[in-house]
């Protein structure tokens, strides 16, 4: 089978990864996690996972039509590492939702002619009507992060990106727009694992791009540049909530979690959510990790 990128992702995993994680990666089972400082050494129990996201998706549901009904307005941010498991948490939030309501918002690289806009313009377009949720898989922030890594914006467009964001942000709240953020970080050696695994399967060799392998070398350009964006971006009006993917099934319950608890919406069941684990999701404090 033909890997993509000429097998970029083994190349590096044999002859660049640092020993530490190559041997993490060789070690470790299937669901054994990695990162030596996460708080637990395997995932969950496959069967407690599905009962627990069951229990959570009836919520959702709950939360859709009171969504409806008042006419709120909802953006909920999906960003993090590579791999970290963003798209699997929209995944399991939206899988339920009556998709003219909730959409996925996954803008492709700007066009010349977004390229020459206000640098929010684009996402504004996006922005939810009364009774809608938008999921955005990545954000605003990839000029925080992702561009600035790669060299895609200069030092001084990300910083006018950072002195105009508060006011962006301050503007969708003040005009009632509710703006729920969640940062999905993952350890380095299961960032690789997981890229190894999307390189030799030929249903995932999609998710795959260029950034992604270029991205497997600047593992401390990434966790410089995010800890900058987080030092600029959380704001009270709009927190960052910080969720340790390294344990997917954990990582989708917290962040659906975070959503409901954020709303007071018709027939909400507490005891349906569940207890937070605060070892896996919480503030900026708990970046960073692996």
């Amino acid at each position: 089978m033909d890997l993509p990128f000429d097998g970029a992702i083994s190349t590096y995993f044999e002859k660049e990864a640092p020993g530490w994680v190559r041997k993490a990666i060789e070690d470790g089972k299937k669901r054994d996690i990695l990162t030596d400082d996460f708080p637990y050494d395997r995932w969950m129990k496959k069967d407690d996972y599905e009962d627990r996201m069951k229990a959570l998706q009836v919520e959702l549901v709950k939360f859709q039509r009171w969504v409806e009904a008042t006419g709120q307005r909802v953006v909920i941010v999906f960003e993090g590492r590579d791999t970290a498991g963003k798209s699997g948490a929209i995944k399991r939030v939206r899988e339920n939702l009556n998709p003219r309501g909730a959409r996925i918002v996954a803008l492709q690289k700007p066009t010349e002619r977004e390229a020459t806009q206000w640098y929010f313009q684009r996402y504004i377009a996006h922005m939810p009507a009364a009774g809608e949720i938008a999921l955005l898989d990545r954000s605003w922030y990839n000029r925080g992060v992702v561009e600035h890594v790669f060299g895609f914006c200069t030092p001084a467009q990300r910083a006018h990106f950072f002195d105009q964001l508060p006011g962006f942000e301050q503007a969708l709240v003040n005009d009632g727009i509710r703006v729920i953020k969640l940062w999905f970080n993952v350890g380095r050696p299961e960032q690789l694992r997981r890229m190894l695994e999307r390189e030799r399967h030929v249903l995932k060799q999609w998710k795959l791009s260029s950034i992604d392998v270029k991205g497997l070398a600047k593992w401390d350009a990434y966790t410089e540049a995010i800890g900058e964006t987080f030092a600029r971006s959380n704001f009270a009006y709009a927190p960052w909530t910080v969720i340790r993917g390294d344990d997917k099934y954990r990582a989708r319950l917290a962040a659906v979690q975070q959503i409901l608890l954020n709303f007071d919406y018709a027939g909400k069941t507490p005891e349906a959510l569940g207890a937070i684990d605060t070892s896996i999701m919480g503030g900026v404090e708990l970046w960073p990790q692996g």
